[in-house]
C-alpha cells in the first residue's frame, strides 16, 4: 500500500534585519529569497517587508517569509525609533544626502535651547508634509518618479504622530536626535521642519531604524550573517510577533 506523502507545512515566518546602508528595502527581500531559495524553498515564495527603509538607512527591517505577509499590519503595529543625524547648514532637494544641496547661513546659530523648544512643537499629533522625493501616490504615480522629470505638483500635509524627540547631541551645524514616533512619519521632512523652525537649514546625514514595533535592533540579525543557503524549515515567527504576547 502507498503511502500518502505528507503537503510539506506552508511557510510562515519572520526575520528581523539590520539592514546596511546601500541596498534597497526590496533588495533585501531579494537576497533573503535567494537564500530560501537555494536551502529548498519553492521558487515563488514570497518575501516581503514592513516599513521601508530608504538606501542610505539602515537599522530594523522587518521581514515577512509565506503566509506571515498577509498579517504585515497586525505585526508591524506599534511605534518606531530612529536615531538620526540632521545637517542645519545645509537644504537639499530629497531632504538628505542624495539631493542637489543648498548651503544655509542663519542670521543666528540657534542655540541648543532654541532646538529643544522647536523639537517640542512638533511632538503630539500634527500635521507633516512628506517629501517630493517620497513613494507617496500623485494621480497614480508616485511623487519621486514626478518629481525627477521635474514635474510641479504639491503634496499635502497630512496627520502624523510623533511621541518623543529627544536631542542627543547638538555641536553646530551637526544636530543629532532620538524620534519615536508613529506610522507615516518622515523624518527627513521632521529634520528640515525642525532647521526651518529655527531659521536654519536641515538636511539628514544619517538614519538608523531603532525599533519597529516590538522589534529592536538587538533582535536583529546581519545581512552578512544569515546563512546561505537558508533552511526553509528553520523560519519560524517569534513569540514577539504575537499581538497576545506581552
Amino acid at each position: 500500500m502507498r503511502m500518502q506523502q505528507e503537503e510539506p507545512k506552508p511557510l510562515e515566518g519572520i526575520i528581523v534585519v539590520d539592514k546596511p546602508i546601500g541596498i534597497s528595502s526590496m533588495g533585501v527581500c531579494s537576497r533573503v529569497r535567494g537564500k530560501l531559495r537555494a536551502g529548498g524553498a519553492p521558487k515563488r515564495v514570497k518575501v516581503g517587508h514592513g516599513g521601508t527603509l530608504d538606501p542610505l538607512a539602515t537599522g530594523v527591517l522587518v521581514i515577512l517569509i509565506g503566509k506571515a505577509t498577509k498579517r504585515c499590519d497586525e505585526i508591524m503595529a506599534g511605534v518606531k525609533g530612529y536615531r538620526t543625524t540632521v545637517d542645519l547648514s545645509v537644504v537639499s532637494t530629497t531632504d538628505d544626502l542624495e539631493g542637489e544641496k543648498t548651503e544655509i547661513v542663519p542670521p543666528v546659530i540657534p542655540t541648543r535651547a532654541m532646538i529643544e523648544d522647536a523639537c517640542a512643537g512638533w511632538v503630539g499629533d500634527v500635521q507633516q508634509t512628506p517629501p517630493i522625493y517620497s513613494a507617496i501616490k500623485v494621480n497614480g504615480r508616485r511623487a519621486y518618479a514626478l518629481a525627477r522629470k521635474g514635474e510641479e505638483f504639491e503634496l499635502k500635509a497630512r496627520a502624523v504622530r510623533i511621541d518623543s524627540i529627544e536631542v542627543v547631541s547638538y555641536e553646530w551645524p551637526v544636530l543629532e536626535l532620538d524620534v519615536v514616533c508613529g506610522k507615516g512619519t518622515y523624518i527627513r521632512s521632521l529634520g528640515k521642519d525642525i532647521g526651518a523652525a529655527v531659521g536654519a537649514g536641515g538636511m539628514l546625514t544619517a538614519l538608523r531604524r531603532t525599533r519597529v514595533g516590538r522589534f529592536t535592533l538587538g533582535q536583529a540579525v546581519r545581512m552578512d550573517d544569515l546563512p546561505d543557503p537558508m533552511d526553509p524549515d528553520a523560519v519560524s515567527m517569534p513569540a514577539c510577533a504575537d499581538p497576545q504576547s506581552s
